[in-house]
């Protein structure tokens, strides 16, 4: 098949690799295939399915490596699902008795699309795949090639999501600000929320690069001026088991020698446990098209500060939120060289018209190829018991109980 057009979107959630993804795909298409001519679809679904879309001109071409520079995405993006008729309807993307699949569809039909490259998480790559299935039952071939792209770092079997290592350095760096409030008052409690909605990589993974700065410091205890103060005290992600009491127990002894506590929170961390108090209690739980819990809505890093507070006798309680200072972060080093090894490997698998996530497989060997879309799941767990993460919270005398899967 030759490809004459080909089609990006970023859809879901923010991640640092976003505009540079973007930049690396126009740069290497430029490069290898300048005659093929590209378009890019506004806010991810949102813009396929209304047929808003940009043309990739040759300012573009000529300058798509500044997109290197930038975080966010030039492109736009958005949550829509398109197996959501209700929600497209309710927001006004399609007509009453569409189907938003076919309307997607036809778009990419009539604006002559022969390759889609969607970069985002496992629902974006997996609608995509749905396309594609629905084309083909329709006489139509179109090839995808997905990006992974999430700050989660949990899609199945994908060792390492893009944008991720930036995002666990930017929490780092967010950090340093948020717990030098830790002397604004006595017997302080501060609770870093990190984003993670059922996996726990991204916090633990910035704790220790915070951590890893701390190694790089001078300290001058005479003054107050002590690693003890600035370090992390605890690290909750959800694939920990949590016992409230006892670490309440074990912080409150951190709490009485130190003079304050510092806590990384995964917000998935007690996710449920939330949810069931909130609906026992007659609230309505929001939920955004793809059914998740829209979690800045119950605030699971006050929850946690709530249930610690008292138990610790914290005289001044701060509650922060990194997610949104992390995810549209400019690509860091390590991730603009992740994103440019995949984003020539997706060019070069497009050309010969094979579909799948670039990522390195985790179930071949850590291979860098396509995987096939029926493979691609999210929801992945942050494995706790790689020594890295053991080895931290033995430094941090908090016990690893791993939460029960049943």
């Amino acid at each position: 098949m030759s490809v004459r057009r080909v089609a990006l979107l970023t859809a879901g959630g923010f991640a640092p690799c976003l505009s540079s993804a973007v930049g690396g795909l126009i740069e290497r298409y430029t490069e290898i295939a300048p005659e093929i001519e590209i378009i890019a679809y506004e806010h991810g679904y949102h813009g396929l399915l209304t047929g808003t879309s940009i043309v990739v001109d040759d300012e573009a071409r000529a300058k798509a490596g500044l997109l290197h520079r930038f975080g966010g995405s030039p492109i736009g993006n958005s949550r829509v699902k398109l197996t959501n008729a209700a929600d497209c309807v309710k927001r006004g993307l399609v007509q009453e008795g569409q189907d938003p699949l076919h309307v997607a569809a036809e778009r990419l039909k009539a604006d002559g699309v022969d390759v889609l490259h969607t970069i985002g998480g496992d629902d974006t790559n997996t609608t995509a795949a749905d396309l594609a299935a629905y084309l083909h039952d329709n006489d139509y071939e179109l090839t995808v090639v997905g990006l992974p792209k999430t700050i989660d770092n949990d899609v199945v079997p994908i060792k390492q999501s893009l944008g991720a290592w930036t995002a666990a350095e930017e929490a780092a760096g967010f950090a340093r600000n948020v717990i030098g409030e830790h002397r604004s008052g006595n017997r302080m409690l501060i609770v870093h929320e990190v984003m993670g909605r059922h996996c726990g990589w991204l916090t633990a993974a910035s704790a220790a690069e915070y951590r890893r700065w701390l190694d790089t410091q001078e300290w001058v205890p005479s003054i107050g001026l002590s690693r003890e103060r600035w370090d992390v005290h605890a690290v909750f992600v959800p694939e920990l088991a949590l016992d409230i009491e006892a670490e309440a127990a074990r912080l409150r002894t951190v709490m009485d020698e130190v003079g304050n506590v510092n806590i990384f929170l995964s917000e998935g961390a007690g996710m449920h446990e939330i949810v069931e108090q909130l609906e026992a209690a007659g609230e309505t739980v929001q939920r955004d098209p793809f059914g998740h819990v829209k979690l800045d809505t119950i605030n699971p890093g006050q929850w946690f500060a709530q249930q610690f507070a008292e138990r610790l006798g914290a005289e001044k309680v701060m509650v922060q939120k990194s997610g949104y200072y992390s995810r549209a972060a400019a690509a860091n080093a390590e991730d603009l060289r992740l994103i440019k090894s995949m984003t020539d490997l997706a060019v070069e698998c497009a050309l010969r018209a094979e579909s799948g996530v670039i990522g390195h497989d985790e179930e071949d060997g850590d291979r860098l190829k396509a995987i096939a879309f029926p493979r691609i799941a999210g929801g992945k767990a942050f494995d706790v018991s790689q020594p890295w993460f053991g080895a931290m919270l033995t430094e941090l005398g908090q016990p690893l109980v791993p939460a029960s899967t049943s």
